[in-house]
């Protein structure tokens, strides 16, 4: 169906039936909600500034024939903060309910698998290019 047609998002997802501010969460899911920051949001964000301190190192320690891997480490740093905002944009509906066509209220679950593709993908690319780089070095 088109996307056009169908409902707007807020007329279907509800948290526990009142606005996203208003919310009280019980403790056990205030844990998991704190579980999956460190663990996915954490995780992403610290894996960037790896990335964006390695290419710090090699753009200040080396010469100007590796500016061009420097400069891939710190775009690969930019997509990971990237994936991290899609991840965490994820992460924040895991808590919502849906409610269907028959007016029943069902729990929306979704994977983490789009991240991971887009991840993948996107570590691939870089690799790729540092290999391409790194054989260009010899010439």
């Amino acid at each position: 169906m088109l996307k056009a047609l169908q409902p707007h998002p807020e007329d279907r997802l509800h948290l526990r039936l009142h606005r996203a501010r208003s919310v009280v969460l019980t403790a056990q899911e205030l844990v998991e909600i704190r579980a999956s920051q460190r663990t996915f949001e954490g995780a992403y964000i610290r894996t960037a500034l790896g990335q964006f301190s390695f290419a710090l190192v090699v753009l200040k320690i080396f010469t100007s024939e590796f500016y061009s891997i420097g400069a891939l480490f710190a775009t690969y740093g930019a997509g990971i903060l990237l994936v991290a905002m899609y991840r965490r944009y994820e992460g924040n509906r895991q808590f919502f309910s849906e409610t269907g066509d028959d007016g029943l209220g069902r729990k929306k679950f979704r994977t983490s698998g789009n991240a991971v593709v887009v991840l993948t993908a996107l570590s691939i690319g870089a690799y790729a290019s540092l290999l391409a780089l790194t054989i260009k070095l010899d010439d």
